[in-house]
């Protein structure tokens, strides 16, 4: 089984939320507030262009801080720090070590890879990080190819590149949309909520 994992909220803490908070206090001073300034910033087209690698840094900043009114020092500084706030989840980690430890003594595992919906700088300051990404044989960050999740085209190449057989092919994510692309493409596909659940669902859906 080839094993696919996501990587903001499944190996990476992922607290937008927080984020802004701590950030924009005055704009954020109740969670409601706090909920609906991050989504403002995350979830809006601009940030989703600069994921898939359609807008530079200084660009996706110019444009938060006018369509949101905000301190563009501020701003700079959120933006430039987000990969300081993409923390090891040490206990998925593990889950992922385990899986490295089954692939290399072939028992059930074929090949580990990922599949994240990244902007560049954040990607190239993971790889530089983090050595435990030297476990995967192979992966796609969004922000390289100009094609995010879960436009089912970023999918299938992975899929491609790597000649992953959809039967042979499980994706975690913790978006269940995500998964759902995966499935309707032959995958199969795990909605991650923790690392025992995962290592659960690994075990029932696909033996490992």
């Amino acid at each position: 089984m080839n094993v696919v994992f996501d990587f903001g909220a499944v190996l990476f803490t992922w607290r937008p939320i927080e984020i802004v908070a701590t950030t924009f206090p005055e704009r954020a001073a109740t969670p409601d507030e706090a909920k609906q300034l991050a989504h403002a910033m995350f979830s809006h087209d601009d940030w989703q262009d600069y994921d898939r690698g359609l807008l530079e840094m200084d660009a996706v900043v110019d444009r938060l801080t006018d369509r949101l009114a905000l301190d563009r020092h501020a701003v700079k500084a959120l933006v430039t720090s987000i990969g300081n706030c993409l923390v090891p989840m040490t206990e998925t980690v593990a889950v992922l070590q385990t899986l490295k430890a089954k692939r290399q003594a072939n028992d059930g595992v074929r090949g580990l890879y990922f599949l994240s919906n990244m902007p560049r700088p954040y990607a190239r300051e993971l790889e530089q990080k983090h050595a435990f990404l030297q476990h995967f044989d192979g992966g796609i960050f969004s922000g390289d190819v100009l094609l995010s999740k879960p436009n089912p085209d970023i999918y299938q190449l992975l899929q491609t590149r790597y000649q992953l057989e959809p039967e042979r092919t499980v994706f975690i994510d913790d978006l269940q949309g995500n998964v759902d692309v995966a499935r309707e493409l032959g995958w199969k596909g795990i909605q991650f909520t923790s690392a025992a659940q995962l290592a659960d669902e690994l075990r029932l859906q696909c033996g490992l």
